[in-house]
């Protein structure tokens, strides 16, 4: 079985972060190859630079054999606490993701794992997150459930 290693990652390795990030939204968001993409990648950038240096944004990548083949991330907040949520800090898993070639090798549960364990070790309790139809299965299988009562607005 190979070895799957998860690398946490920072502000040193800022241009692999963003070849990864800009990987997930085409792949997430079905972006065309000839889109300019040259604000949204600045965002992200400032993102990263503020996040990761602020202790907000936790970015890992997943490897087998030394090679990179998937990413992972979580932002991490506050919320007014609660009954359910005495300390009030939360999580928002995003950003997973792992090449096709690579995925039904347990790289989605390993990054999962990981991401989870950090941010429990810091005291969160509450981790939530969105999930396309193909990735359900995996949270599902690591104890994620699914939210009922919830609602957002799209921005007009």
């Amino acid at each position: 079985m190979e070895e799957i290693k998860i690398i946490r990652v920072g502000l040193g390795d800022m241009e692999n972060l963003m070849k990864w990030r800009m990987e997930v939204l085409h792949h997430v968001f079905s972006l065309p190859d000839d889109l300019d993409t040259t604000q949204l990648e600045e965002e992200n950038r400032r993102y990263y630079r503020q996040q990761i240096a602020g202790g907000g944004h936790l970015a890992c990548f997943a490897q087998i054999n030394g090679v990179t083949v998937g990413c992972g991330g979580v932002c991490l907040y506050e919320e007014m606490p609660s009954p359910d949520n005495a300390n009030g800090k939360c999580a928002y898993l995003m950003n997973i993701y792992c090449r096709e070639t690579y995925r039904h090798r347990g790289v989605g549960h390993a990054l999962v794992r990981w991401l989870v364990r950090q941010v429990q070790d810091l005291g969160v309790q509450k981790i939530y997150l969105e999930t396309s139809d193909s990735g359900r299965s995996l949270y599902q299988s690591l104890g994620f459930k699914d939210m009922e009562n919830m609602m957002h607005i799209e921005h007009q």
